[in-house]
């Protein structure tokens, strides 16, 4: 069974995901670094070039090219926004939101633009993190609330969730 990880930008998928993945003993993928293999490019260029809306499909294609049964999976922020790919990685095991609150996001964010974060014009960060919210929470097999915790804490919350569901 897979773990897919969803969540905001900077909310810590990649980070938690390479240390859920050692020790789970699965391997780890991280999908925003399959599109940019893909697309031999770095994620605000592929956005830069080919509008959000191209963006959104190779994300799509590339998260319903995943099937790892046994892996950690850390997605890109806007992977929700991909109905088939999310539906798709729903069969591989559980998905995994990791939740932080706003404020959050945005002290730990940076220059969201060199990120690679999708933001359509006229959106700020707090529409996006409104809007993705709900999609994160329909989603989810999992909601884990990481705001408050360190890289630790939050390991053992995620480890301990998915154990209980794995029962």
């Amino acid at each position: 069974m897979s773990v897919t990880l969803i969540g905001m930008p900077s909310c810590g998928k990649s980070t938690l995901g390479v240390l859920l993945a050692k020790k789970l003993g699965y391997r780890f993928i991280d999908s925003d670094l399959l599109i940019q293999e893909k697309e031999n490019a770095l994620l605000h260029d592929i956005i830069e070039n080919k509008g959000i809306d191209g963006f959104l499909k190779i994300e799509n294609d590339v998260n319903c090219s995943i099937t790892d049964s046994r892996a950690v999976i850390s997605t890109g922020g806007s992977a929700v926004y991909g109905k088939e790919a999310m539906e798709h990685l729903s069969t591989l095991g559980k998905i995994v939101y990791l939740k932080i609150a706003l404020p959050t996001m945005l002290a730990r964010l940076g220059d969201y633009v060199h990120r690679g974060v999708v933001l359509p014009e006229g959106y700020t960060l707090a529409d996006m993190y409104a809007e993705r919210s709900e999609l994160y929470e329909r989603y989810a097999d999992l909601i884990i609330d990481i705001d408050m915790g360190d890289i630790n804490s939050n390991l053992e919350k995620i480890c301990d969730a998915v154990a209980e569901r794995q029962k």
